[in-house]
């Protein structure tokens, strides 16, 4: 006799889906998905089978698709099927054999369910497929998402099955004469999932046999331990993400407070893409000089007085820009940078917007460019050559700020003058210059 009771109760319990929903319910013809669609149909609902053929058993893969299409006939259900080539998805996306039908699958089962009206894709993991994903997590490494299990919900997809185990599964499918389908590939160790399946699993039942119950209040606990976590990252949130404008600034005292550090650190930073690594390197320099910068996929964080500074990591757009000793302007991002020669010694001051120069020391093509790590010049007035990263510190110049100044470097490579800030002493007007070049920026931005 088919569980249907249990079956129904587990779905109303979980929400998984209403009872005139449509089902599209993922069949490989295993035991698991076939006393998933039996219970299906007793239970009433309106739903169709869905089955992948991966091309990667031959006449067994066939096989089995033509039992599913047997099935389906018998259950009176639609039935979808595709077929991969597998093996060339892996090859062309550099993935193994396992990842690539696991995602062939699921953009397929989301195809159909989109072009098909079907409310949610059913899939039949049970409790003992939830302690081997576990198992398989804590071999690999995971935080606390990774010890809740399966979920019986994510998204469209819904787990009916997850309120029995393996051997109740075997006992259905006894009791009721069904008939399925084996995948020979499921005896093979060869796959990490079934070395767990088949040896580690058997040895931990030796020492608690109730082991699919005892994981089952397990998984409950972890699932409220990270409702409890994520709840007190969004309150965590509220209180350290002050937004302006583009940037998020993070108050560095109110950092060094939180415990544990790198837990909450790591659930606050997570969807930005900062991974563990890289929060232990930021830890580490919570206590030293601001410039420090940290960077993700697509976002950076920067170390800057007192405060940690997030923004959108976008490659510096702006392109070289090259000089002609004919030419009497240039534009360069937001600015407009004008150039005037003259024989008279003349010499800007107090105007960080422009800068006189020795003529005569200029080795054409300039070119204006953004600061690159490295960078270094000789500050005008002073002795001795200065990094610009530390030049910058000193001036203040905030840390999203540094990629939009315009630097006018000489054609030897020298910095000529750090635009808006301070030209080099190497290139100043001295008695013995016999003729000037004057550089005015302007910035098009504050027009």
């Amino acid at each position: 006799m088919l569980p249907v009771k249990r079956f129904s109760d587990f779905i109303e319990q979980n929400n998984l889906f209403e009872h005139n929903s449509k089902i599209l319910a993922a069949v490989s013809g295993g035991m698991d998905s076939v006393v998933m669609v039996h219970l299906l149909k007793s239970a009433g609902f309106n739903f169709g089978i869905a089955h992948c053929n991966f091309q990667l058993r031959g006449e067994e893969s066939l096989a089995d698709q033509e039992f599913c299409n047997n099935l389906a006939g018998q259950l009176r259900a639609p039935f979808h099927t595709t077929r991969f080539d597998t093996l060339k998805y892996a090859a062309d996306e550099k993935i193994s054999t396992q990842m690539a039908a696991r995602q062939l699958r699921y953009q397929w089962f989301e195809q159909v369910r989109q072009q098909s009206g079907y409310s949610v894709v059913a899939l039949a993991h049970h409790q003992n497929d939830a302690i081997e994903t576990i198992l398989l997590n804590l071999t690999r490494g995971t935080g606390i998402a990774g010890m809740h299990g399966i979920l019986s919900k994510n998204g469209n997809l819904v787990r009916p099955l997850l309120f029995l185990n393996r051997a109740e599964i075997q006992n259905i499918i006894g009791e009721n004469g069904l008939h399925y389908v084996e995948d020979s590939s499921n005896a093979s160790v060869k796959y990490a999932r079934n070395k767990i399946r088949l040896e580690v699993i058997p040895k931990l039942k030796e020492l608690n046999p109730a082991l699919e119950h005892t994981f089952e209040n397990n998984l409950a606990h972890f699932r409220d331990l990270e409702l409890f976590l994520e709840q007190q990252t969004a309150d965590l949130r509220k209180t350290l993400f002050i937004h302006k404008g583009d940037e998020i600034h993070l108050p560095l005292e109110e950092i060094k407070k939180l415990e544990p550090k790198r837990l909450l650190l790591f659930k606050l930073l997570q969807e930005y893409g900062f991974n563990e690594s890289t929060i232990d390197d930021l830890i580490l320099s919570l206590d030293k000089h601001s410039g420090r910068v940290f960077e993700s996929p697509g976002f950076r964080l920067m170390l800057d007085r007192g405060k940690l500074i997030l923004t959108n990591h976008k490659p510096n757009q702006l392109q070289e820009t090259l000089i002609g000793i004919h030419d009497h302007e240039a534009n360069y991002g937001g600015y407009k940078l004008s150039i005037l020669h003259d024989d008279s010694p003349l010499i800007v001051k107090d105007n960080p917007m422009a800068a006189s120069v020795d003529s005569d020391l200029l080795v054409y093509p300039l070119t204006l460019r953004p600061w690159q790590q490295g960078d270094y010049f000789y500050p005008l007035g002073m002795k001795g050559s200065k990094k610009l990263s530390d030049f910058f510190i000193g001036q203040k110049v905030p840390l999203s700020e540094k990629e939009e100044i315009p630097l006018l470097v000489n054609g030897n490579g020298d910095i000529i003058w750090i635009g808006g800030y301070r030209p080099d002493e190497r290139y100043k007007v001295s008695d013995n210059t016999k003729k000037v070049t004057i550089f005015e920026l302007i910035n098009l931005k504050m027009r």
